[in-house]
């Protein structure tokens, strides 16, 4: 998997490429705890071109997600591919997590 990030004011947005499984998830993690650890407090993630995520990517969600609220902070989800949506579907996560429809209006929805 590849993690892009670009900066837009004071969002971060990670735009996430390739499949997010056990192999790949602890760099996903590792990513959104230094960020956090820096003082991030708004994130983007960019599922557009994440063709694949495991039960361990949705858990890093999640705890990327928390980590961020406990520190005062927002996480977005954008662009679920169709693969990934499902699994958010069947999983739950698109009632506790927030996904919109592009990188944009995830961002505008930080801002």
């Amino acid at each position: 998997m590849e993690i892009t990030a670009s900066t837009q004011n004071d969002i971060t947005v990670l735009a996430l490429q390739g499949r997010l499984d056990g192999l790949a998830s602890p760099q996903l993690e590792q990513r959104l705890d230094a960020l956090v650890a820096a003082g991030t407090r708004k994130v983007v993630l960019d599922c557009a071109a994440l063709n694949y995520v495991s039960s361990a990517g949705l858990r890093v969600f999640l705890g990327g997600a928390k980590k961020l609220k406990s520190a005062g902070g927002r996480a977005a989800f954008a662009a679920l591919t169709p693969p990934v949506h499902e699994v958010f579907e069947l999983s739950g996560f698109l009632e506790v997590l927030a996904v919109h429809p592009s990188a944009a209006a995830a961002a505008a929805s930080l801002a």
